[in-house]
């Protein structure tokens, strides 16, 4: 199964309640928290709506 590692790069302070859930449910709890996620539409479409707070490090 493929993968990808996505990481916080930005504070989820100030931000919308549905954006800090997002960042919850991909597992990201504070900047620089580095984390690896299968890689699937939802997962995609998740990483689409936080994509000014995080960055994807690798792809697999």
């Amino acid at each position: 199964m493929a993968t990808i590692k996505i990481k916080q790069v930005r504070s989820k302070i100030g931000r919308p309640a549905d954006q800090k859930r997002t960042l919850q449910a991909l597992g990201l709890r504070k900047i620089n928290h580095t984390r690896e996620v299968v890689d699937n539409p939802q997962i995609r479409g998740m990483i689409a709506k936080v994509k000014h707070l995080v960055s994807i490090v690798e792809e697999n």
